[in-house]
């Protein structure tokens, strides 16, 4: 840090990035309640809103008002509030709803962690370990309703970054992908629709293969072009294809496992195939990134971790293949393309 910034910084500026936990959870209390759902229709009143909710009407005032506040909601007259730009967001279905991501931050599965940081810090292990006694994945098999938050909150994120996904990168040469991990399907329906040449497999755990099956992201027009494959890569990855895509795969693993399953994806990746990862790559420094927040939660919650790009290449390295370039889509996101060495 500068002599300059230095003596510009203040111990509320500090004080104020606390706020986040607040915003979250209020973000978060509103998503589960829906509140912009309700004012889809136009303006309420905290009162109607509140027994439209069964909700004291004091709190939820107060929750309005702070998010209010932050330009989320509207207060257009005393105690009565409506939508903004923003909250339409907010709202269940619409284009780049994240309100299932809210709800599944807002979740104990996801929150609870955070209470047990310093177990993570002090020990190198995930937090969740300590705070349920089992890994992550293994918990959502014994809580159906916590797994449909996740896969609801999954399958929205994908919407968000599948278009500049798909856009970023000529899957169509290699005429034929698997998305390795792929959930419900999502990216593979938007690279299938961008690509009109490709054919796409979507290789998943079979409980994953079958919510796919119910969502219908690969039927209609892309029924044709696609086909469902039980995996569990840690054991193996399918062959038959020419290209294999993990997006946020890998980074969910310590090293020792992710070199695992990249080295099962070797095994079916041809002479003439290509692995692509797309993952948050780390900038070097002091530089700002998503990444870097989204590290802190694999640590805590599964024991993975986000990765700069010289730690790719090593990693792709010790599983057989040759990191060969890098293709930037959304801020820190990159399509990182390795060939078999």
């Amino acid at each position: 840090m500068s002599l300059q910034s230095s003596s510009t910084a203040t111990p509320l500026q500090l004080l104020s990035m606390t706020n986040g936990l607040i915003i979250h959870q209020a973000l978060y209390s509103a998503a589960k309640l829906g509140i912009a759902d309700l004012l889809k229709d136009g303006a309420q009143t905290s009162s109607d809103l509140a027994r439209n909710l069964n909700v004291n009407e004091s709190a939820l005032y107060r929750i309005l008002r702070l998010l209010a506040s932050q330009n989320v909601f509207e207060e257009k007259s005393p105690r009565t509030f409506a939508n903004t730009q923003l909250s339409h967001f907010l709202c269940t279905g619409v284009p780049g709803s994240v309100r299932s991501i809210l709800i599944f931050r807002g979740s104990e599965f996801f929150f609870g962690p955070f209470a047990e940081i310093l177990y993570s810090v002090e020990t190198g292990l995930a937090a969740r370990a300590k705070r349920y006694g089992m890994e992550a994945f293994e918990y959502l098999k014994t809580d159906p309703e916590t797994a449909r938050i996740f896969d609801d909150s999954m399958t929205s994120m994908s919407e968000l970054v599948a278009p500049d996904v798909a856009a970023a990168y000529d899957f169509g040469k290699w005429g034929s992908l698997m998305d390795v991990g792929g959930g419900n399907g999502m990216l593979l329906a938007a690279i299938l629709k961008a690509h009109p040449g490709l054919r796409g497999v979507l290789a998943d755990l079979p409980h994953a293969i079958e919510r796919a099956k119910h969502r219908g992201f690969l039927g209609d027009e892309l029924a044709s072009r696609s086909a469902m494959h039980s995996c569990d890569f840690f054991r193996e990855v399918a062959s038959g294809c020419r290209a294999y895509l993990m997006k946020h795969v890998i980074h969910d693993w310590d090293d020792e496992r992710a070199e695992h399953i990249l080295a099962n994806c070797r095994r079916a990746v041809p002479e003439d195939g290509v692995l692509l990862l797309v993952e948050w790559a780390l900038p070097e420094g002091n530089a700002p990134s998503a990444g870097k927040f989204a590290d802190v939660v694999m640590m805590l919650m599964t024991g993975g971790k986000e990765r700069t790009v010289e730690e790719y290449r090593h990693l792709l390295g010790r599983a057989g293949f040759s990191l060969n370039r890098v293709i930037s889509t959304l801020p820190g996101l990159n399509i990182i393309e390795a060939l078999p060495a």
